[in-house]
């Protein structure tokens, strides 16, 4: 074979084939071939440099294009939390299922790449962010303050307790990153102004009142002719989904509820001592230590003679602060990198151990006596530490915390009392997944059964959306197995079966034919309503008016309707957004109108009188609300269109497959 190969190669078409194969080999790498594609980009944005917006996108033109990812984990992270948002919307009725649709991931990708696209353009456009705003932006957080003003302590904590921990280096530059690609978009929405005449315009409309008149009409009698038999079966087919029978299940389910479950014992002396001394942390107060310091920053590739610098840099600061006359405060204001302690004098607050980062609590905690340390190094540079004061942890006596440990005792002998039940439950289910009556007989409770009942129900359990899809689940009627334990709520339980089902079908003609006949003639006196309506609004068009034509038809006098306004339910919402919908009236020539009612019957109606909405009859504090609102309509409009015409502008590719 080998030798085949060398003979089929030494060839002129072998020789062009072995050079068209060396240029992509030699341009990218034999081991981009060979290794399998590990590629977790969900999207990809890229655009051109600055200075030559109209770049090839074709190497080697493409090298100089910027470029920002969306990767699997910013996607799966974003997506997450809209998914919280949604369910805590939503409450009950959410469905996790219908939310991983990927009609909803692309809405959330193309947020995502909207995002990027901003930061694209903000990069291109040179945009820089000052450290002043940097910080003015973090005191401004509120998860940062107290009562209102900015507390070093708090922020420390807050970073140290973020899963991973952050560092402040760190967390500045996320801010900045974020101030650095919203700061165009923000002002670009907030600058967006409302002209007067705009607003003059938009109270003009929502202020608008109408008079009008209405002239109910009763539904016309229902035609008792019989309904040939042809006209019933062209009903049924082209109506086919309305007469079709939902699809339903029936239920054999078990309902465990933990607050009929007998109490347990109380616990003895020695379990609740045997408690306390296995919790003693929780009882003793930490020792902390109010402390300040100074940062002096230093880049984790800094050379030597950078870090020579900021060492003697430090050791001179140390040795100010350690004079007797020696201002703290001052000298961090004057000296500090630390952004979030800086202009409080470099004060930390409060600190208890695990707040910090290794090297610098090991000093803190080492100094016996408020002070200043010689400098302590980290991986966020020097650091010269002021010791203010030094509170002592205490420890809480038993007899003081005996009334919580037996409360809490209780509560965990009935945990693991309910705990131990539903895992005994669990292995019942096991053991004999198609019946209930192993878990009956371990839970000490009866098998229930419910059904027919189909997914619009909300009968007993089934009134909770985790019991219903469970109950409709394809695999769990195909195999009528136990479903885990659904939680209706904290400490109830119910394990369902499916022991029926029933597909929706189509329920056959003769099933339904009283439904079809009913219909039939419900549409025959709509549509008999409609045109005579239709005919009644024609004689009012020529002139005619509405109680001449009251009097014609025998019917009640027109009900004069004055100072309806928009939204106005009078006497449906569809005859309001009639009245609403047709031209304000000539002078001294009414505009006539219909609706037809949801309950049957129609509306004949003239409007007579259009009165536009005042400004001097709203304050100055609704006006303001109108003006915000629709500046805030018109500033996001704005940010769409700039958005979207930077996407025109850049290359937006989407991989589905890794969504």
């Amino acid at each position: 074979m080998l030798q085949k190969l060398r003979e089929k190669s030494s060839g002129l078409l072998g020789t062009i084939v072995l050079a068209i194969l060396i240029v992509p080999l030699g341009l990218f790498g034999i081991d981009q071939y060979l290794v399998q594609n590990t590629n977790d980009t969900v999207a990809r944005v890229e655009a051109p440099p600055s200075w030559w917006p109209s770049a090839p996108t074709w190497w080697p033109a493409s090298m100089l294009w910027q470029q920002e990812e969306v990767s699997r984990d910013d996607f799966r992270t974003r997506f997450d939390l809209a998914r919280q948002q949604a369910r805590a919307q939503q409450g009950e009725a959410f469905d996790p299922r219908e939310f991983e649709s990927l009609e909803n991931k692309r809405e959330v990708l193309e947020a995502l790449i909207d995002q990027r696209v901003q930061a694209l353009a903000s990069r291109s456009a040179g945009i820089a962010v000052s450290d002043a705003l940097v910080r003015k932006t973090i005191r401004d957080i509120p998860a940062f303050q107290i009562d209102g003003e900015f507390n070093a302590e708090r922020y420390q904590l807050a970073l140290a307790s973020q899963v991973p921990t952050q560092s402040p280096k760190a967390f500045e530059q996320t801010v900045r990153e974020g101030l650095q690609q919203s700061l165009v978009p923000v002002s670009l929405s907030g600058s967006n102004f409302v002209t007067a005449s705009e607003m003059q315009r938009l109270i003009r409309l929502i202020g608008e009142r109408r008079d009008a008149q209405m002239l109910f009409l009763p539904p016309q009698e229902q035609d008792e002719t019989e309904v040939g038999e042809q006209t019933i079966k062209s009903w049924y087919e082209s109506h086919a989904a309305d007469f079709r029978a939902p699809e339903t299940v029936t239920l054999e389910y078990v309902e465990i509820q933990a607050s009929e479950l007998p109490a347990p014992a109380p616990a003895d002396e020695e379990v609740l001592r045997t408690r306390y001394k296995n919790e003693m942390a929780k009882f003793v107060t930490p020792e902390e230590r109010l402390a300040s310091h100074i940062l002096i920053e230093l880049a984790p590739d800094a050379d030597e003679a950078a870090q020579k610098a900021a060492q003697d840099k430090a050791a001179q600061v140390a040795a100010q602060a350690k004079a007797a006359d020696a201002d703290f405060a001052a000298l961090a204001s004057g000296n500090s990198d630390d952004i979030g302690s800086k202009d409080s004098g470099g004060d930390l607050g409060w600190v208890s151990k695990g707040m910090m980062v290794g090297p610098f609590e090991e000093a803190l905690f080492a100094m016996t006596a408020p002070g200043v340390s010689d400098p302590v190094k980290t991986e966020f540079g020097w650091h010269v530490i002021q010791l203010r004061e030094i509170k002592s942890g205490e420890v809480e006596p038993f007899e003081q915390v005996r009334d919580a440990l037996a409360r809490e005792q209780a509560e965990a002998d009935r945990e693991r009392a309910i705990n131990d039940l539903m895992t005994g439950v669990v292995d019942q289910v096991y053991k004999n997944p198609n019946n209930l009556d192993g878990v009956a007989a371990e839970a000490q409770l009866q098998v229930q059964k419910l059904g027919p009942v189909s997914r619009d129900s909300g009968d007993g359990i089934m009134a909770n959306p985790a019991v219903k899809r469970a109950a409709f689940d394809e695999a769990r009627i195909q195999d009528g197995t136990i479903s885990d334990p659904i939680e209706m709520e904290p400490g109830h339980h119910v394990l369902i079966r499916v022991a029926a089902h029933q597909p929706e079908r189509a329920r056959p003609l003769d099933e339904v034919r009283d439904e079809v006949i009913a219909a039939v003639r419900a549409d025959q006196v709509m549509q008999a309503t409609k045109a005579d309506a239709e005919a009644l609004l024609e004689r009012l068009k020529k002139g005619e008016t509405l109680q001449a034509i009251a009097e014609s038809k025998s019917l009640p006098e027109p009900q004069a309707m004055p100072g309806i306004m928009r939204g106005m339910p009078l006497p449906d919402a569809a005859v309001n957004e009639a009245m609403f919908a047709v031209q304000a009236p000539k002078e001294g020539s009414p505009t006539p109108g219909m609706a037809m009612l949801s309950s049957g019957g129609a509306v004949l109606f003239t409007v007579d009188k259009v009165t536009p909405g005042d400004g001097e009859t709203i304050g100055e504090g609704e006006r303001e609300m109108l003006r915000e609102q629709l500046r805030q309509v018109a500033g996001v409009d704005d940010l769409k269109a700039y958005t979207a015409r930077l996407r025109q502008q850049m290359q937006v590719s989407v991989f589905e497959e890794n969504l």
